[in-house]
């Protein structure tokens, strides 16, 4: 498995798979995939698979089991998220309507038919995580789009992490049995930032993936000037869905620094 895949500096028109089941990166279980779109081209997905779909910027228009649903997103900064999750027996079709735009796509297999459901931006308020504790130094924006707290039918699920210029995310360190994906966006877009995979660290730029094997660590560090977004995606194990109280595991010896009342080196005495 690669686990850094350099993305594009523009991502190119269609869909460009990063990963999947049966074929590359494989060892993440899921299909994870950017598709860009020109204004009035459409794309359908009729795989007899459990699908998501992320609108990250432009006007798109959703059509799945009749229904219609038109929706714009400025960027995945200053916008919360729109999403389409469908069960393997609904075939989607993405047109765009704006100038260009970006959908990320996620699939994986799952037996179970469930009801399709599209979440709204109001459905995914900003969660200002790590908010009160350690000085500020981790506080980010967590937006939670589905998990098993929500959709226990799905074998997925979806998120998006800000961090402010500066600030850790995905801290304290933890992890999890199960393989999750992180793409990355960057404000401005030169911008850059680092991810650790357990013992190893690794420069992220603008349209990046890096696949974190079970097991990994996964904080990020944002450098002063830029912010940085990126979608998170997780696969449930059979029999080890990824949910609380289990998951994610922290590393206990750096728990303290959650403490309101933690004193630091340089605190006055």
């Amino acid at each position: 498995m690669q686990p850094h895949i350099r993305g594009n500096r523009e991502q190119p028109f269609g869909y460009t798979p990063v990963t999947e089941m049966s074929g590359k990166n494989s060892e993440m279980l899921m299909d994870f995939g950017i598709l860009r779109l020109r204004e009035g081209e459409s794309w359908t997905d009729e795989l007899p698979l459990e699908k998501a779909y992320l609108l990250v910027y432009g006007t798109v228009r959703f059509e799945w089991e009749g229904h219609t649903h038109e929706e714009s997103r400025a960027n995945c900064f200053d916008v919360p998220p729109t999403a389409l999750h469908v069960s393997k027996k609904t075939a989607v079709t993405l047109t765009c309507l704006s100038g260009d735009c970006e959908i990320n796509v996620l699939r994986t297999d799952n037996p179970r038919e469930f009801d399709a459901r599209l979440y709204l931006p109001e459905d995914t308020p900003d969660e200002y995580r790590g908010k009160g504790t350690m000085r500020e130094s981790s506080t980010r924006i967590v937006r939670t789009i589905f998990d098993y707290s929500n959709a226990p039918y799905a074998n997925l699920v979806l998120g998006e992490v800000i961090g402010f210029p500066g600030k850790w995310s995905s801290y304290p360190p933890h992890h999890h049995p199960q393989p999750e994906i992180y793409y990355y966006k960057t404000n401005p877009e030169n911008g850059f930032a680092y991810a650790e995979l357990g013992e190893e660290v690794v420069k992220v730029h603008n349209n990046d993936t890096v696949l974190i094997a079970p097991g990994l660590t996964h904080p990020q560090c944002t450098p002063p000037g830029y912010a940085l977004w990126y979608l998170w995606g997780i696969r449930h194990l059979e029999g080890c869905p990824y949910k609380q109280p289990e998951c994610p595991v922290f590393i206990e010896e750096h728990l303290w620094v959650q403490d309101k009342d933690a004193v630091y080196w340089g605190d006055p005495k």
